[in-house]
């Protein structure tokens, strides 16, 4: 994958940090934190992390979720485009292992807003036991 066209394509200058960054958060099959940027990249301080995070969100190169346990998630847009609130998946949050996984396949049902409203995103976060975990109980 050539990350320098992939972030020029979305608009973010393509810095050495950045797509260093980039392709850690490849890595990731679901979400993903912040402390987790941090723990997987020793050498970049957390402020240049947090900024490009930031960055990656406002050029949709990310998806913002506010998870479960009160910290912000992050997991990757596929789309080469703004999504549209149609396209937005729903997240599951296992209230044993403490992880938020991606339910790529679920999208969020689509609510009419009243005239006037203009809806910008929707977060739908499910809350229970992951397969891993409900197995254990």
């Amino acid at each position: 994958m050539d990350y320098n066209e992939l972030l020029s394509r979305h608009d973010v200058r393509p810095t050495s940090v950045r797509v260093l960054i980039y392709k850690v958060m490849q890595e990731y099959h679901n979400t993903f934190s912040l402390s987790d940027l941090e723990a997987a990249l020793d050498s970049v301080d957390k402020s240049s992390i947090f900024r490009t995070l930031n960055v990656f969100v406002e050029h949709h190169l990310l998806h913002k979720i506010e998870g479960g346990d009160g910290v912000t998630q992050y997991c990757l847009c596929h789309n080469a485009h703004v999504c549209d609130v149609e396209e937005l998946h729903c997240h599951f949050y296992c209230e044993r292992c403490r992880k938020t996984f991606c339910l790529d396949k679920i999208h969020i049902p689509v609510v009419k807003c009243p005239d006037g409203f203009e809806l910008h995103q929707v977060d739908y976060l499910l809350k229970g036991l992951c397969p891993a975990c409900s197995a254990k109980a």
